[in-house]
């Protein structure tokens, strides 16, 4: 069985700092990737969509809260700013701006562990469906899209998607009944200078429909709105 790891990106240009942190997070079941400044840590963020970001203010090249205004402009990918500012000025703007959460640094390991988990569980469980607010899942037919997990099972079988795959049916998941067109989903999957091409959507959306529909030329879960993108099936379907 595939176990989804969240993915966490480090932007910090203390290597100090820096192996501590992936020591931790990866002893912990994170994976870890990194960026020592921002225009790195941009493009990074840009072609790994990570799960979240712990972000350093006082980066070499821009302030980090430049990060946060433009990260928000496209996604809501949970940030948790690290920082040796401590005023309150420095916190208010960084939440200001979109941060979800802020650490004065130095700090604990197991109050960061904590902060991780409650801006993860937050962002999964913060959506348009009360189903999936209340309970971190999506349930149509025999179909569960489980936010907290990262897992859809049909009939209480793990269909095993990989990580990109899981994104596409949870985004889905969460519009569930509505569609959602091709430039939307690519921008929300893969940042806003994703192509235009829809092809990298119809090759993963072959894979899914063969592994979570029993019959994938009479789909029953995701249906095709031809020209126009996907929509996940409803109870009033």
């Amino acid at each position: 069985m595939r176990v989804h790891k969240n993915k966490i990106l480090i932007i910090e240009d203390d290597t100090g700092i820096i192996r501590f942190l992936k020591s931790c997070l990866a002893e912990n079941g994170y994976d870890v990737i990194t960026a020592s400044n921002g225009q790195s840590a941009m493009g990074i963020i840009h072609s790994h969509c990570p799960d979240l970001i712990l972000l350093d203010l006082g980066l070499p090249d821009m302030d980090g809260n430049d990060i946060i205004r433009s990260v928000r402009t496209w996604t809501k990918v949970p940030v948790v700013v690290i920082s040796a500012r401590s005023t309150e000025d420095d916190k208010a703007q960084a939440l200001d701006l979109g941060a979800d959460d802020y650490l004065t640094k130095p700090f604990g390991t197991i109050e960061l562990l904590a902060r991780i988990r409650t801006a993860l569980r937050h962002t999964r469980t913060t959506a348009e469906d009360d189903q999936i607010a209340l309970q971190g899942v999506y349930t149509v037919g025999e179909l569960n899209i489980d936010y907290r997990k990262h897992i859809v099972t049909r009939g209480g079988v793990n269909v095993s998607l990989t990580p990109n795959e899981f994104r596409i049916v949870a985004l889905l998941g969460r519009h569930a009944g509505q569609v959602i067109t091709y430039k939307y989903m690519l921008r929300e999957l893969w940042g806003p200078g994703a192509s235009s091409d829809n092809k990298i959507l119809r090759v993963h959306m072959a894979s899914i429909r063969r592994k979570i529909e029993p019959d994938p030329d009479q789909p029953r879960y995701i249906f095709t709105e031809i020209g126009v993108g996907y929509r996940m099936a409803s109870d009033e379907d």
